[in-house]
């Protein structure tokens, strides 16, 4: 598969998933004003169902849309440092993209700096976890007896860990990035960014190491020479 193809593919698709968590959250907040609750279920159930789709759809070509993904695939050797890192560049781009394309839809400016200060140790605990039970879903099912489940398994974590972790499960440096230019129900300060991307590199470390442990890779051993007659 061609690196631009790849590219492409995670730059359409980090731009998809952005636009739904924010234009989710922007119509949730709309049409559920004042129950914070019915929102975050609104939102979260856009967002599993949207990445369920959208693996599906691309995962032939490439469907990390997370920075964090992708450096694991390096570390594990499955793709090159030039391939990852210009699949991180895609993410990054593509999740902005999805956010202005959210805010025009919506009848916003395309950019408005959020205001939503993000900040504390149970947040980061809560991206860390999240983070963490994101790796560990992703290449457990892709070192798994059916790695098809993966668009599945990873929709239905994500939507779960809306609602289990404190941060609301960013776990995405690109999306986290992204949802600096709304100043909307999704939103994140730019000065809390710091903060959730550090935690979500130590939740991906963590989750690598639990990968490791409970998928160990099998290698098949060659088999045995006959001794000469």
């Amino acid at each position: 598969m061609r690196l631009r193809q790849k590219a492409a593919a995670e730059l359409v698709g980090t731009a998809f998933l952005v636009a739904t968590v924010i234009g989710s959250g922007i119509a949730a907040s709309r049409l559920s004003a004042g129950n914070v609750g019915l929102q975050l279920l609104e939102s979260s159930v856009a967002t599993g169902a949207v990445l369920v789709a959208l693996i599906l759809a691309l995962h032939p070509v490439s469907a990390s849309f997370n920075p964090v993904v992708t450096v694991l695939e390096r570390v594990l050797g499955t793709i090159s440092t030039r391939t990852a890192a210009w699949l991180v560049v895609a993410q990054v781009a593509g999740g902005l993209l999805g956010a202005v394309v959210a805010n025009l839809m919506f009848d916003l400016p395309a950019v408005t700096v959020s205001q939503h200060t993000r900040s504390g140790s149970g947040l980061w605990l809560g991206e860390v976890v999240a983070t963490l039970g994101l790796v560990v879903v992703v290449f457990g099912t892709l070192r798994g007896a059916d790695d098809s489940r993966v668009a599945y398994a990873v929709g239905g974590y994500i939507a779960a860990a809306y609602w289990f972790t404190s941060s609301t499960s960013f776990a995405n440096p690109a999306v986290t990035v992204a949802r600096t230019v709304t100043d909307t129900f999704a939103g994140i300060a730019p000065s809390s960014v710091p903060g959730f991307v550090l935690a979500q590199l130590l939740g991906g470390a963590l989750g690598l190491g639990a990968v490791a442990l409970l998928h160990p890779v099998r290698r098949i051993a060659p088999p045995a020479r006959k001794a000469p007659s």
